[in-house]
């Protein structure tokens, strides 16, 4: 385990997750999500988490893995038309990971996620982290609006809300 990783994560908290995301910045994230989510069927969840555990650590987790049991944590699977999808942040890392449901990454591909999460995280590194967070949400967006357009009965499965994991 890196030294390094491990002091970023060990002095990590709530209070470097307050910094970067207040509660303006929080419901205008929440507002995006909200937005990008009325042009297509698909569901965006948004979720930043501070830092990883010792024991997390100490198995080497990586960012993807994470945003992986957080996919399963908060039931982004668990949409009708398997059009899910989460933008995890691991800030410790200053890591962005986007994990979408089978329907969405079987026709869009990993190669997608990648260039919207390094734009997200070139925005971070500026500290522009509501901002990069939004462009991240609306990039996403209009990928699922090409692939899952607007359907006026459909409902809005998952909450809106950015989740803080703790």
């Amino acid at each position: 385990m890196g030294i390094r990783r491990m002091i970023r994560h060990l002095s990590a908290g709530q209070l470097a997750v307050q910094a970067a995301f207040p509660a303006h910045a929080l419901r205008a994230i929440e507002g995006a999500i909200r937005v990008a989510e009325a042009a297509h069927s698909g569901q965006i969840r948004f979720a930043v988490e501070a830092s990883l555990d010792f024991a997390a650590l100490r198995h080497k987790q990586t960012a993807r893995e994470r945003a992986i049991e957080t996919f399963a944590q908060l039931r982004v699977w668990d949409t009708e038309h398997n059009n899910g999808v989460l933008i995890y942040l691991l800030l410790a890392d200053r890591d962005v990971e986007i994990v979408a449901d089978r329907g969405v990454h079987a026709k869009l591909g990993q190669a997608v996620w990648e260039t919207i999460c390094r734009d997200m995280e070139a925005a971070f590194r500026l500290g522009k982290f509501e901002e990069g967070v939004i462009a991240g949400i609306r990039a996403v967006g209009e990928h699922l609006q090409r692939h899952f357009p607007a359907q006026p009965s459909a409902p809005n499965e998952l909450p809106d809300q950015p989740v803080i994991l703790r």
